[in-house]
Parts: structure tokens; C-alpha cells; sequence
């Protein structure tokens, strides 16, 4: 269920969201609660302002919850928390220093 939240909400955030506040964004990851209540959604967006991206998503959660029900069909549709992913821009930190690091023992050799 999870997966399939992604794909939709992907769509949707692409094709019919219309706020300036949400650019470029990625769904990476939703974590459904058990009893389909809540739905925790990671996302990454490139080249905006993350948190402006936050509260864009999260006032848009009850359009884009419709609009999950209405691709779904199932009796309940979970309730949309949207959280910014960091674990992009961690990995590029982390690249980052090694590439550091291997030049310099190349300068050090």
C-alpha cells in the first residue's frame, strides 16, 4: 500500500498541485501505520527552499488525500504528514569529504 501511495502521490503532486511553494519535489519514501490512519511521507525537493516545500505539502494534504481516495478505492485513505528527507543532501556532504580526503593523500603521496 505504501508503494502504491508513492506512485499516486508522485502523480499528483507533478500534475496537479499548483503551489508556488512546491517546486521539484521526490517522493523517496511513506511509511504507513497499520490500521491505514496515517500516512508519513519523505520527500526531497532540488533547488527550493525545504521548508517552504513543507508547509506547501502539508496545507495541500487534504486535496492530495482526495485525490489518493479517488485513485485507491479503498474505505479509508491515511492522513498525510509530509517530512523533508535529508538523506540526500547527507550523502552528498559525505561525498563531499571523501573526495577531500582522496585528494589529499594524493597530494600527501
Amino acid at each position: 500500500m505504501a508503494d502504491q501511495i508513492q506512485r499516486d502521490l508522485s502523480g499528483l503532486i507533478a500534475r496537479e498541485l499548483k503551489d508556488p511553494r512546491v517546486g521539484m519535489v521526490t517522493i523517496n519514501a511513506v511509511e504507513v501505520t497499520p490500521d491505514y490512519a496515517h500516512a508519513k511521507v519523505f520527500f526531497s525537493c532540488l533547488g527550493g527552499d525545504s521548508e517552504l516545500a513543507t508547509q506547501g505539502l502539508n496545507q495541500a494534504a487534504g486535496f492530495l488525500r482526495s485525490g489518493l481516495f479517488k485513485r485507491l478505492h479503498i474505505h479509508t485513505v491515511p492522513t498525510l504528514h509530509f517530512v523533508y528527507d535529508r538523506t540526500t543532501e547527507k550523502a552528498a556532504d559525505m561525498n563531499a569529504l571523501i573526495a577531500k580526503a582522496v585528494s589529499s593523500r594524493a597530494k600527501e603521496d
